[in-house]
């Protein structure tokens, strides 16, 4: 079969999303199904192109001349909506291409979802496509909505009662009904959409396409995107990628985080999920915002959707105020949680405020008493005195339910309508909950409304991180040469730490012997003390068997431990292949870390930093990125590990060597990507970091191969 390249992401989008003449094949008079409801809104909705219905019977659809085939249309349409069977959708692909058809939505389903048959049929539906130049949109989805330009390509119910109004918000989601929920909300709360695209089964458009459209998209602001998997990590970190260049914000709900909810997606449609922990580092790279609620999702496209292009805080300094001390409190204790920072106000900060309010609490949080709420002028003055400091970002007011309170929501509103007409420039947000009017009025002056203090600490921390996506270091993927790697590295671990030394990474002097002679003379060379250790590629824990012994200080000891340890391996593993004894420097001090590579399904080599030796298991404590990584982006994410306090001087310490570190994990990294195609897993722990300017030295190695003939006999 031939094969046909496959479309750069968002190429070829325009079809959809500006077609000037619409096909709908399976056109029908009934509007109540999938056949006749496009017609129905695009003729409810004044939709400006030709509308061309296409139904073996002909004659008139909805009030529109029909036509028997898509060979008898008057002119090429840019876009088709193909409503029939799976088994009658592939002739009309067919018919679509024979036409000169740009964009093609197929709503119908019965396709790989369905099982082998349908993903055989869907299969063809992408032949066509490629070998023609077209785009296609699902199968099995909910399709396209263009709000401006009337351009609608879908059955959603969310049109049956009304467009949504025209706006920067474009949202894509795989999933059709998950997508439609965050189009009426975006729309309840006062925001207009962009483009809608719903992309089902990604047969050949997926959510990168998506992505990569809106961010190219001038009316486009703001993107929201609904992901249920990764098919190809190439195309998404080049949509995000672009996204971040065009400071389009992108927030990202992938559902399927748990390891039954990725067998759910992967099940649902019919691709293989990838690790969790890694796709979340990529968002975090390439500055998408990852929420992990539909609700989350909506609180913060709003607040940024009301903010958007240029108000986006510039720091993470938080001022809180609140007529409460325990509420402030809490405030605190959210903003510090969500890794923000609590401004220190400045001292004529304090007294403008003791002016207004005599008997308020001036540190940060400010406790205003309930005498801020009393007159207008009060919240007024307090506010001004918060909105003048150059200490801080961002000023959260806490109001709780008194916008339900006629009398203090009147309070509320004139002192911030002042305010914000004195300070248009200043970041200020309210956590409340009140009547939906209330908020809107709020809103309508550009101040978010978050609805609970942790929203809002949340909330404050995306908005954060979309103020800072210029400042993101520009990130590559490999550049360099793909190299087969020696066999011969994955027999032992003295040979793993040879190939690993030969890209840079520190490795300690030693040697293999065969003998207790042997090993007596090596320590000699090597210098006391001494470790030694069984060298087999058939004993994995060396320690358990009693296959390592440390410390040995002479001759004597080196030549009696070396008899140990050949006896231990007989009796514990006696089948084990044996290549030796290692002699190794005794290394003292430090601190240690593992360091390794796995390798994703779908992102491919994946480095980890963390918390090493024997407890490296049980702490849990690691940072993971797609490889390769700079030594910029190695040391954030060594800087990011819990114990990161102990390699920086804790209590008295000596300051670990953190930047011979991070160039160790940069070459990992790098060393991955070169022997991409050979290597499935790398293991180095421990990783003694030494004192600051000591370096580190891998003390442990393995490498294990992606095909098992990459194994020694």
């Amino acid at each position: 079969m031939d094969t046909f390249a496959v479309p750069q992401p968002g190429a070829g989008l325009d079809a959809f999303f500006m077609a000037k003449g619409i096909a709908i094949v399976g056109a029908s008079d009934d509007i109540t199904k999938i056949g006749g409801r496009p017609i129905h809104f695009l003729l409810k909705y004044g939709y400006k192109g030709q509308i061309y219905p296409v139904n073996p019977r002909g004659g008139v659809i909805q009030g529109v001349q029909a036509y028997t085939s898509l060979c008898e249309l008057p002119a090429a349409p840019d876009m088709a909506i193909i409503a029939v069977p799976a088994t009658a959708a592939v002739k009309a692909m067919q018919d679509c291409a024979s036409v000169g058809v740009r964009g093609v939505v197929v709503l119908s389903s019965g396709f790989a979802e369905a099982g082998p048959e349908g993903a055989a049929l869907q299969a063809e539906l992408v032949a066509i496509a490629r070998k023609h130049g077209m785009r296609l949109l699902g199968p099995n989805c909910l399709g396209t909505i263009s709000v401006a330009q009337g351009v609608i390509g879908s059955f959603s119910i969310i049109l049956e009662q009304s467009m949504p109004p025209a706006g920067q918000v474009g949202i894509v989601s795989q999933s059709g009904n998950i997508g439609s929920f965050a189009v009426q909300n975006v729309a309840r709360r006062g925001l207009g959409v962009s483009h809608f695209i719903a992309t089902g089964n990604e047969a050949d458009i997926d959510v990168a396409d998506g992505i990569a459209a809106l961010a190219n998209d001038t009316q486009t602001r703001l993107i929201l995107c609904c992901m249920e998997t990764c098919r190809d990590a190439d195309r998404l970190t080049r949509a995000l990628d672009l996204a971040r260049k065009n400071n389009k914000p992108v927030i990202v709900l992938k559902i399927g985080s748990t390891d039954q909810g990725q067998a759910a997606a992967a099940t649902h449609t019919g691709a293989l999920a990838g690790s969790d922990s890694v796709i979340d580092a990529v968002f975090r790279r390439y500055g998408a915002l990852r929420v992990n609620a539909i609700e989350e999702l909506l609180e913060l496209g709003h607040a940024a959707s009301l903010l958007l292009p240029g108000g986006l805080p510039k720091g993470n300094r938080i001022t809180l105020l609140a007529a409460s001390g325990g509420f402030g409190i809490m405030m605190a204790d959210a903003t510090v949680k969500a890794g923000l920072a609590l401004s220190e106000l400045d001292a004529g900060t304090k007294d403008k405020i003791l002016k207004v309010l005599p008997l308020a609490g001036t540190n940060n949080p400010v406790d205003a008493t309930a005498q801020v709420s009393a007159r207008p002028d009060v919240l007024q003055g307090t506010l001004a005195a918060l909105m003048e400091d150059t200490q801080t970002d961002v000023t959260q007011i806490f109001l709780s339910l008194s916008l339900y309170n006629t009398r203090l929501r009147g309070v509320y509103m004139e002192a911030l309508k002042e305010i914000r007409h004195r300070y248009p420039d200043r970041l200020l947000v309210v956590t409340s909950q009140g009547p939906a009017d209330a908020v809107r009025e709020i809103n309508d002056l550009g101040i978010p409304v978050f609805p609970g203090i942790d929203a809002t600490a949340s909330g404050l921390a995306g908005l954060v991180r979309m103020g800072q996506l210029a400042a993101l270091p520009e990130t590559t993927g490999y550049r360099g040469a793909r190299e087969p790697l020696d066999r011969a590295a994955f027999s032992n671990e003295y040979t793993a730490k040879q190939a690993l030394a030969a890209m840079g990474i520190p490795v300690p002097a030693e040697a293999i012997v065969t003998s207790a002679d042997a090993a007596a003379t090596q320590a000699v060379r090597t210098g006391f003390p001494v470790v030694l250790k069984i060298v087999s590629q058939d004993i994995a824990h060396k320690t358990e068997i009693g296959g390592v012994l440390l410390n040995l200080a002479d001759e004597a000891a080196v030549r009696s431990a070396y008899e140990q340890i050949m006896q231990a391996a007989a009796k514990h593993a006696p089948d084990a292949r044996l290549d030796g004894v290692l002699v190794s420097p005794m290394i003292k001090g430090g601190n240690e870390l593992i360091m390794g590579i796995s390798r994703d399904p779908v992102f491919g080599p994946v480095v980890m930093v963390g918390s090493g030796g024997i407890y490296a298991e049980i702490l849990q404590d690691v940072a993971v990125q797609t490889a390769p990584v700079s030594e910029d982006e190695a040391q954030a994410m060594i800087r990011s590990l819990k114990l990161f306090p102990l390699l920086n001087g804790a209590r008295g310490r000596k300051k670990a060597d953190v930047r011979a570190a991070a160039h160790a994990l940069a070459r990992l990294s790098e060393f991955a990507c070169r022997h991409a195609d050979d290597v499935a897993e790398i293991d180095m722990n421990p990783v003694l970091v030494l004192p600051e300017g000591e370096g580190v030295v891998v003390l442990d190695a393995l490498l294990i191969p992606r095909h098992a003939g990459h194994t020694s006999e």
